[in-house]
């Protein structure tokens, strides 16, 4: 693999700042040590550093030439509440929090990318290195783009990557449309009358009507749309009563919705409410919906999809850029970076072994030995993003 030799050359000293992002995992909008770590390394890199945007962002520009063009690189940097079960020398030593994601990963890859960059500068124009807090449900790519991201760091296209645990370390997934699911939430409150459970008729059992709402909720991905359009409703929550023998006065369901299309997406909200009011009504009890939409579909854009493509294939050859693989219904808040900009979010094979578990597991750990294929096609998207002039 056409590794660039010289970011194949601190290899060992890019393991070592994911080990030490790994160890000390930080939740979103608490990443702290986290950001001075990148602004440290940045700044000792010879880059220009800003911080603040969403609290603990920190972008890096990386200038060379006098070329107008300018893209934008981003990694995320928080961790997530998970007990880690792992016994390597990295684990975490914040209790109840993990890295489970491989945003480790992401942050160190674009910190090689950024060593690389500032110290060749074998491109015509500007690279913004932008690490973003709080990509787990708080939507901090959001709170960056709000608070101005691209008005003080214009680009002209934005690019993400995320490890795919699954897809065989050396391979990367690309493709034009849809990548990830638009996320939301949803929390339904089941008022009924409580009663002695010997003696339901006295009472309305908002138990038996949750039941049927959970029941109902189904129908929207098999009923109400379109069988052509991938549509999610998943009630992950029910809380109900806290004895044997008393049928409680309320139910609280709480799940999450996913869809690909922004009007499929429309339809989900409306659709969820008829079924609650519906059934809450024909039983006699009444029912609350409060429903967010949490991150839009991560959409890729086809120019630079297919720029995205072609540097991949700089690095791992054609035939290792998969171009077909389906779309996930997880999320992803660069999303919110997509809307604001043309751009591209591409997959980085984790491995299908050691090291290869299911995000957000307690066991999973990134693959160190994909860091320098990560920040290689970083480097070779700047460069061929910004070719300077022969």
């Amino acid at each position: 693999m056409p590794i660039v030799n010289r970011i194949a050359a601190f290899h060992n000293e890019m393991t070592a700042w994911r080990h030490d992002i790994h160890a000390h995992p930080e939740i979103a909008f608490e990443e702290h040590r986290t950001s001075d770590f990148v602004a440290a390394k940045l700044t000792e890199f010879g880059i220009d550093v800003h911080r603040g945007l969403a609290g603990t962002g920190v972008v890096g520009t990386i200038k060379s030439g006098t070329g107008p063009r300018a893209i934008g690189l981003r990694a995320d940097m928080d961790a997530l509440h998970i007990k880690e079960r792992n016994g390597f020398a990295h684990k975490s030593r914040n209790d109840g929090k993990m890295h489970a994601c491989g945003h480790d990963g992401h942050t160190t890859m674009l910190l090689g990318a950024a060593k690389y960059l500032a110290e060749t500068r074998n491109f015509d124009g500007t690279v913004h290195v932008i690490f973003q807090p709080a990509e787990e449900n708080e939507g901090g790519g959001r709170v960056m783009v709000e608070q101005g991201l691209f008005t003080q760091f214009p680009v002209d296209a934005v690019y993400g990557m995320h490890n795919m645990p699954g897809v065989p370390a050396g391979k990367f997934g690309v493709m034009p449309g849809p990548m990830m699911a638009a996320f939301d939430i949803f929390e339904v409150t089941i008022a009924g009358r409580g009663a002695h459970a010997a003696m339901p008729h006295q009472g309305i059992d908002p138990v038996v009507i949750a039941a049927q709402i959970v029941t109902g909720l189904q129908t929207i991905a098999s009923r109400a749309t379109s069988p052509l359009d991938a549509v999610v409703v998943s009630v992950t929550q029910f809380h109900a009563g806290d004895t044997w023998n008393v049928i409680p006065d309320q139910v609280v369901l709480r799940g999450t919705t996913r869809s690909f299309k922004p009007a499929v997406q429309d339809t989900i909200e409306p659709a969820i409410r008829r079924i609650v009011d519906g059934v809450a009504g024909a039983f006699g009890a009444t029912a609350t919906l409060r429903y967010e939409r949490r991150y839009p579909p991560t959409i890729n854009t086809a120019g630079e999809t297919e720029a995205a493509a072609a540097a991949l294939a700089d690095v791992v050859g054609k035939d290792n850029v998969l171009r077909d693989l389906q779309p996930t219904m997880g999320a992803e808040d660069f999303a919110f970076m997509l809307q604001a900009k043309p751009g591209c979010y591409v997959w980085i094979g984790n491995g299908e072994g050691e090291g290869g578990c299911m995000l957000h597991n307690p066991n999973y750990d990134f693959n160190d030995a994909i860091l320098p294929l990560g920040a290689s096609f970083w480097a070779r998207l700047a460069e061929r993003s910004l070719p300077r002039s022969a």
